[in-house]
């Protein structure tokens, strides 16, 4: 389904129209093996193309050589004879490379080759019918047995695409050849029959692997092919997907920009005049149903405002637009003043709160209006889900690798453990929310996750079914401010005037007893 993300002209692009090919290439067994065979065949044509001027070499060495044994007038014609037909060889290998390689008939061109084989073949026999073998001196059986030796070698390197090609061009000879040294019964003779009989099946086998290794190669790059096809395909996908992500990213951060503008405006007068309305500034309401009514729009106006800010922040978070304003921070007193806040709405519900803090902790470098919104948006769920007469407890303290951590657990009725990601999804809820609690926007806990992570810090999340939900927040050890050792000794020009002690430790005091 990814694909249909791509326009039609990248659908129907290049790399498109590769993979197509290379998967028929490979999932088609017929189109498959001729596909292959068209390239063995290229490499066969231009394997003698390129060992043009050694074919020739050889000829010319060997019509050279056996003007001994066949005289100078048949050396002669054998010679130029060879040059006329592996003239034509060479001219046939020419036109199967002019070919385009979809275009070249396998079945044909193969056969074409095979054709020349006889003539090839017959050529390389005509070589050793002179002399008698029986009036064949030992040189003569040696550079028969050397020239035949070379051309097998030769041909075998070169022909190997087709199978059972060499063995059919040069067989002929060896097998001749090996017959003229068995006559004389000479085991010099003899044994150069079994080497060449031995050449002949070592190059023949050599010739079939090479074969086997050529059409191995040729399905390797095939299926090479495919993957970097289907690569530029995926990045083709990939980019249009960044893309369309840019653009809608963008879109919907010039809405959010535009709609909290516009809806802001007739939120506030929404508020301000039932604010009015409902303290009865202007004159009293007599009617006990319209102040009813307008407590209710007060309300369900400051939840859509609060739900305004709530998606604004968290865009701003997700677009990475949202700067951090840092400094240092007590964290402890940071959660004294939201604990602060809540007090009061915790006492009318019945809730006590617990706290529980940890002696001498250093500040802690981060954006206090960040931390407090997170700290609020914990404490304020876990208000909404304690029952009356229940207890919250807030725990500050050191982590084990030298952060600090805040702890607020409740003892609510807790969160099945197949919802927890739905809780921290975005405007996710879990049914427990939903039948019992106050109404809420579910966008809390997503917003407490991006402001950790902005400071590089830690979320966790642990809740248990009727028994309570408890959320660890961690700030690294990296936002923790060293502590200063005290100077040994100071000098007198340095030393604090007695005043300034005084006011120091009135200030210590006085955050002692805070805490």
């Amino acid at each position: 389904m990814d694909k249909n993300v791509v326009d039609r002209t990248r659908r129907e692009g290049k790399s498109a129209r590769a993979v197509k090919d290379v998967r028929h290439r490979l999932n088609s067994p017929r189109a498959d093996a001729h596909e292959f065979e068209r390239e063995l065949l290229r490499s066969f044509a231009q394997n003698h193309i390129n060992a043009a001027f050694l074919f020739p070499a050889i000829i010319i060495a060997v019509g050279i050589v056996s003007f001994q044994w066949l005289g100078l007038t048949m050396s002669l014609v054998w010679a130029s004879l060879m040059m006329l037909a592996y003239g034509l060889f060479l001219l046939l290998c020419r036109r199967l490379v002019a070919v385009e390689l979809s275009d070249v008939d396998p079945v044909l061109w193969k056969r074409r080759f095979m054709r020349s084989i006889p003539i090839i073949g017959m050529g390389w026999v005509a070589l050793f019918l002179k002399p008698d073998p029986l009036e064949m001196s030992l040189n003569i059986q040696v550079m028969q047995f050397s020239v035949l030796l070379c051309v097998m070698a030769l041909v075998a390197m070169t022909s190997y695409s087709i199978k059972f090609f060499s063995l059919m061009a040069i067989g002929p000879a060896a097998l001749l050849l090996t017959l003229r040294f068995g006559v004389n019964f000479d085991p010099v003779s003899i044994t150069m029959g079994a080497v060449l009989i031995s050449a002949q099946a070592f190059f023949s086998v050599m010739g079939n692997r090479l074969y086997f290794n050529a059409s191995t190669n040729l399905k390797n790059q095939a299926e090479k092919d495919q993957l970097i096809a289907e690569l530029e395909m995926a990045s083709s996908i990939s980019e249009e997907s960044r893309r369309r992500a840019e653009e809608a990213n963008l879109a919907k951060s010039r809405f959010l920009a535009t709609m909290s503008h516009e809806l802001r405006t007739p939120l506030n007068a929404i508020l301000g005049f039932s604010e009015v309305m409902v303290k009865e500034v202007l004159g009293p309401l007599n009617n006990k149903t319209y102040r009813e009514y307008l407590s209710d729009i007060h309300s369900s106006g400051s939840h859509l405002l609060e739900l305004i800010n709530e998606i604004l922040d968290l865009s701003r978070v997700e677009a990475g637009r949202y700067n951090l304003h840092e400094e240092a921070v007590y964290l402890d007193y940071l959660v004294s003043d939201c604990e602060q806040l809540i007090k009061l709405k915790a006492k009318n519900k019945g809730i006590k709160i617990n706290k529980q803090c940890e002696l001498d902790l250093p500040k802690v470098w981060i954006d206090e209006r960040a931390i407090r919104q997170v700290i609020l948006n914990l404490l304020s769920n876990a208000l909404k889900f304690t029952p009356t007469s229940g207890t919250i407890w807030i725990k500050i303290g050191w982590t084990a690798g030298g952060g600090q951590y805040v702890s607020i657990r409740d003892n609510g009725p807790g969160i099945p453990e197949d919802e927890i990601p739905v809780v921290l999804s975005s405007f996710g809820q879990g049914s427990i929310a939903i039948k019992s609690a106050e109404q809420g926007t579910g966008l809390g806990l997503p917003i407490v996750q991006a402001l950790i992570e902005k400071h590089q810090g830690a979320f966790e999340l642990k809740s248990k079914l009727r028994a309570g939900t408890e959320v660890i927040i961690t700030l690294p050890s990296t936002r923790v401010m060293e502590v200063m050792e005290p100077i040994g000794q100071e000098s007198p020009s340095m030393t604090t005037p007695e005043p300034e002690k005084k006011r120091g430790r009135s200030l210590f005091e006085s955050r002692k007893n805070r805490a």
